[in-house]
């Protein structure tokens, strides 16, 4: 055999331990990590549809919120109303008072 044939043999068998590396790594790179991928995939989806009902409660609790907002500013009008009666009957007990002592 000559020189040129023996280096041409060793390039090509080269070549050839170079692909069945490849091919091997690439199938078992694919046979591990395939679930891993399907595992992270279906956890996005879950966390997806976790973040939806989130914002869901959210706008739920933003509608409850301005509603008690509303209520409580009902009631702080009622408390201003209800002290205004307060200080009018005040006065007006005051004012008998002061009507029976001059009596």
């Amino acid at each position: 055999m000559s020189v040129t044939a023996a280096v041409i043999l060793i390039i090509a068998l080269l070549v050839v331990a170079g692909l069945i590396g490849y091919l091997t790594a690439w199938f078992y790179a694919k046979s591990v990590y395939t679930p891993v991928i399907r595992k992270l995939e279906d956890e996005k989806v879950q966390l997806g549809r976790e973040i939806s009902e989130l914002k869901e409660d959210i706008g739920k609790l933003e509608k409850k919120i301005s509603g008690l907002n509303e209520k409580i500013s009902g009631l702080e009008k009622e408390v201003a109303d209800k002290e205004k009666e307060i200080s009018d009957k005040v006065n007006e007990i005051q004012e008998l008072k002061k009507k029976q002592v001059k009596e």
